[in-house]
């Protein structure tokens, strides 16, 4: 039986646990907290930070290959361990250039893949000219270890940004910790799941829409409204991705669809992502499935979907609180079709995602889809 060793037990993690079963392998998860999601789905739990190298090296001697549930790494002392002759999957080289967002702009168009236009900050330079370039309004965003949101702040004038990068939220970073990018208005935000095998073959998702408010992802529909020669482009986009950087797993690629139907990539999540979680009850082979047949060599499964479409919601944290919320689950779970996940965090907080509820539907109907979101978000954040 193959032992899977698991950086970072939280929902992501969490999720591979009915797949781990079904394939009959092992996680083992090494994760800060004992109250973390993944920690009650693995077979040994390894209780460290997640950039902890000792922990993670006791964790190489417990496992046949480490993959990662968030990209939070320390890639210096990763390096150490993979010179020694531990597996990593993805292997370190592919989360080189996509860790610093500034990094993975570059590495995008280097690769003539689409992005928004964009400059790293820094002190010396002479910013009005570089952002008169660009235009105003621009997106302001940490280089790294930013999420959900977190560190990506929209610039309306020269004045906002001093103001931002004096804020208490960026006033002790360096200037050179931002990138600086143009304000895309797009029309609707997509997304895509794509799986590399050691072979070399490579599977994706059928593209979903991604809705977001206040930069968190609120809702996935999937499929998402698009043409076939726009899904056709997404679809190549994530083959010159995975390939090029030899990737063994799941990634999660972000995009932008233009009001003039131009595809532009936002950003890549190396790892199991948000996007995907549809695939759990909507898809013959779910993102964590595929994840971990990818990371233990064995062929990728099919990605296609088992009904006409679904809408996943997720639910986030709109109060301090420690409730389980367990009356608004019951009266979820009472919707025709739907599939509850609860991902047992004991603490609430505004935005936090402590759990999603997908839907599955036979039809395409934009306005219904519409509505079955509205009805669960009335009956989980309440009128």
């Amino acid at each position: 039986m193959k032992r899977i060793g698991v950086i970072g037990g939280g929902q992501l993690a969490w999720m591979m646990g009915d797949a781990a079963k079904k394939l009959g392998v092992e996680l083992v998860v090494q994760t800060p907290s004992s109250h973390d999601p993944a920690v009650s789905i693995a077979q040994d739990v390894i209780l460290a930070p997640v950039d902890d190298a000792i922990a993670t090296e006791i964790l190489a001697a417990k496992t046949d290959v480490i993959t990662f549930e968030n990209e939070f790494v320390n890639l210096d002392v990763l390096s150490f361990l993979e010179h020694q002759g531990v597996c990593f999957r993805p292997r370190l080289a592919a989360l080189v250039p996509l860790l610093d967002k500034y990094h993975q702009r570059c590495y995008l168009q280097d690769l003539g893949l689409p992005v928004p236009r964009f400059f790293a900050l820094n002190q010396q330079e002479n910013l009005a000219s570089k952002i008169e370039h660009l235009g105003f309004p621009v997106v302001l965003k940490s280089r790294r270890h930013g999420y959900d949101g977190q560190g990506t702040f929209i610039i309306k004038d020269l004045a906002t940004l001093q103001q931002q990068l004096n804020s208490d939220n960026t006033k002790n970073l360096s200037q050179s910790q931002f990138l600086i990018e143009e304000f895309v208005p797009f029309e609707r935000e997509l997304a895509v799941i794509a799986a590399r095998s050691v072979a070399g073959e490579v599977v994706t998702y059928p593209v979903v829409e991604t809705q977001q408010e206040q930069q968190v992802c609120r809702r996935v529909i999937a499929p998402a409204d698009i043409t076939t020669d726009q899904a056709a482009e997404i679809e190549a986009i994530a083959h010159t991705l995975l390939n090029s950087l030899q990737v063994v797993g799941v990634f999660g690629i972000e995009l932008f669809l233009t009001p003039t139907g131009q595809v532009l990539v936002n950003e890549i999540a190396p790892r199991t992502h948000n996007s995907g979680h549809f695939s759990l009850d909507a898809c013959e082979t779910s993102q964590f499935e595929q994840h971990l047949r990818a990371v233990c060599g064995l062929p990728l499964g099919n990605p296609a979907l088992l009904c006409t479409s679904a809408v996943m919601v997720n639910l986030l944290g709109y109060e301090i609180s420690t409730s389980d919320y367990q009356s608004q689950r019951q009266k979820l779970a009472e919707i025709p079709q739907a599939y509850v996940y609860w991902y047992g965090k004991t603490e609430s907080r505004p935005g936090r995602k402590l759990g999603h509820v997908t839907v599955l539907l036979n039809h395409q109907h934009r306005e219904a889809i519409s509505a079955i979101a509205r009805t669960i978000e009335s009956i989980w954040y309440g009128n």
